[in-house]
């Protein structure tokens, strides 16, 4: 049976963060000036254990999840997550099993990954300029290092990764084509996302967003673009490959062209609560329910509720809200992933 929310849009995705914790700070998610040496994250006790996200993830295909995708912070900082993959990917009934990453621990997880049976990955990469990207990550980062594990994860047999780019102009933009360059004639598809006002951290502003329309227009002119595939049925990019045939690229427009019509996802955080929307301003606290022992049916009673009261379309509606509502507390991107 269907699960449906309040505008008719089913549960099919569910995004599960492993850990609130990151070895960047990306200023549009965790910047460095907020996330310190001294910041308290979670407490690892507090994290969902393996068991439980196993349990859970078993609980949601059989309410109609098809996709899980694992998120964070940053899920390879995770031990033993091939474990937790194995377990995963045994789930029937699950048609895709995806992580995403930073990218800068994937020499080393690659092959493991791989063999537990993950089924893609996703790179967050914003641009291949080694400044600019050492600004992106809070100095953190290591270009070198993500480009390696892009290469390691060929090796292991990821045949077509996702390479996430957010956008802000005057930070990144001018290193968008050479991203192009730098994937092009490979299976792998860049994803410009417009920069949004996830979380209440990187103090966003509409003048930072670069559209998709204006991303296109340059990537067109250099490289002929023919479109394939769009939102609709619960996606999030709209797909155009190059007409040459070397490859493709995405455009991810929650700002300038909001899908909120058609998203079918759940996010379940770290510590256990469920989201349903990336720009939520509360949680379900479905993880004190299982710590209590709660039956299969008990946590689907809650999974339903949730569900069937959901009626999120933040991004359809950001530009009708009175001036200053968007400085609304929201959960950060670092606890539920992108």
């Amino acid at each position: 049976m269907v699960l449906n929310d309040t505008l008719d849009r089913p549960l099919h995705d569910l995004r599960i963060s492993l850990i609130d914790r990151c070895n960047f700070r990306c200023p549009y998610c965790m910047p460095s000036e907020k996330f310190h040496h001294a910041y308290r994250f979670l407490d690892k006790n507090q994290w969902l254990t393996f068991e439980e996200i196993a349990r859970m993830a078993r609980i949601f295909v059989e309410m109609g999840v098809r996709k899980l995708r694992l998120t964070g912070g940053e899920p390879l900082l995770r031990p033993r997550l091939d474990e937790l993959i194995y377990e995963l990917s045994a789930i029937e009934g699950l048609e895709d099993l995806a992580l995403t990453t930073n990218g800068s621990m994937l020499s080393e997880w690659s092959y493991r990954l791989k063999a537990a049976g993950l089924h893609r990955l996703t790179v967050s990469l914003d641009t291949v300029d080694p400044e600019v990207f050492h600004q992106m990550s809070g100095g953190r980062g290591d270009l070198n290092e993500v480009l390696g594990g892009i290469r390691t994860a060929e090796e292991a047999g990821f045949g077509a990764i996702k390479i996430n780019t957010v956008i802000q102009r005057g930070v990144n933009d001018h290193t968008m084509l050479d991203l192009v360059r730098h994937f092009r004639g490979t299976p792998h598809t860049v994803r410009f996302i417009e920069y949004m006002d996830v979380g209440n951290q990187n103090h966003w502003d509409n003048a930072q967003v670069v559209p998709s329309g204006e991303i296109f227009k340059k990537i067109n002119a250099e490289f002929p673009l023919q479109r394939i595939d769009g939102t609709q049925n619960g996606g999030t990019s709209e797909v155009y490959r190059f007409q040459d045939g070397r490859g493709e690229v995405a455009f991810i427009s929650s700002v300038t062209k909001a899908f909120c019509g058609t998203c079918n996802r759940l996010r379940l955080s770290a510590d256990g609560k469920l989201y349903t929307c990336l720009f939520a301003t509360r949680g379900t606290d479905i993880g004190g329910h299982l710590r209590q022992g709660q039956s299969d049916e008990a946590l689907k009673d809650v999974i339903r509720q949730v569900w069937r009261r959901r009626d999120d379309r933040y991004s359809e509606i950001r530009s009708k809200l009175p001036r200053g509502t968007q400085a609304l507390p929201k959960v950060e991107m670092y606890q539920i992933g992108g």
